[in-house]
């Protein structure tokens, strides 16, 4: 880590699905960081980053959501907003179109996102830590969410982070980088396209021969277990803050 002052103020976003589906992924994140000497805040007032309306094209919606979002990040006055979503981060980057035509938002939107991070981002580019003192007995693979590798440039320091870890093999898979069919609304309003995805994923990573199927995204994760269930071929996926904070 850097020189500093005093231990990073961090602000956790926890994003909608980690909230209500897998809340031990905020959990996770919070004892990891606060592990590695950052002080964690979580503000209960948060909601939602606006996604769903932004996508939909419902923008006048997403906007009031975020405007929330916005105010509420502001009064924590931390260092850092750190996310365990690669989705929702993005579309934190999304605020600049969002409120391109409302210059005082716009400004406001701006000084968020520049201290927001995504968790694996946070952990090597601004921490510069690799090795975060995890242990996991057991061959892993990883799959890139969309939103994280392509709108956000994720790809190697989750993996960086995953090499470091005490027992683990590291199994880099073919289409390790394609789409799991999740994609948000996508999946709600292309079942059928969505299902196939998650198919051509899954024989993959059934190929691969790995025990656990780690993500920087919750959506991608249910995605995968809901369509592993379903073939009766179950899949242990967990998150990376999940992985990552089980100390050695």
């Amino acid at each position: 880590m850097g020189p500093s002052s005093h231990a990073p103020r961090v602000s956790l976003f926890v994003t909608c699905l980690v909230d209500q589906i897998r809340p031990s992924v905020g959990v996770a994140t919070v004892q990891l960081l606060r592990r590695l000497g950052c002080d964690v805040e979580f503000n209960p007032k948060q909601t939602c980053c606006g996604q769903p309306g932004f996508t939909s094209g419902h923008w006048g919606d997403a906007r009031a959501v975020a405007r929330h979002t916005i105010e509420v990040l502001e009064a924590d006055r931390s260092d850092w907003i750190v996310i365990p979503s690669g989705s929702c981060g993005a579309m934190f980057h999304h605020y600049e179109k969002l409120f391109a035509d409302h210059p005082g938002w716009l400004s406001r939107a701006k000084t968020v996102t520049g201290k927001t991070r995504e968790l694996s981002a946070f952990l090597v580019d601004v921490l510069e830590i690799y090795d975060v003192g995890a242990r996991f007995d057991g061959r892993l693979t990883w799959h890139d969410a969309c939103h994280g590798l392509r709108d956000l440039g994720i790809h190697e320091q989750p993996r960086q982070l995953i090499r470091k870890i005490a027992g683990a093999e590291f199994v880099e898979t073919d289409k390790c980088d394609a789409c799991c069919g999740f994609g948000g609304v996508f999946a709600i309003n292309y079942p059928d396209i969505s299902t196939s995805m998650a198919d051509v994923k899954l024989d993959v990573i059934a190929s691969a021969d790995v025990d656990v199927v780690v993500s920087g995204d919750v959506g991608c994760l249910m995605q995968l277990e809901n369509r592993a269930q379903h073939r009766k071929r179950p899949v242990r996926t967990m998150h990376l803050a999940e992985l990552l904070s089980v100390p050695a």
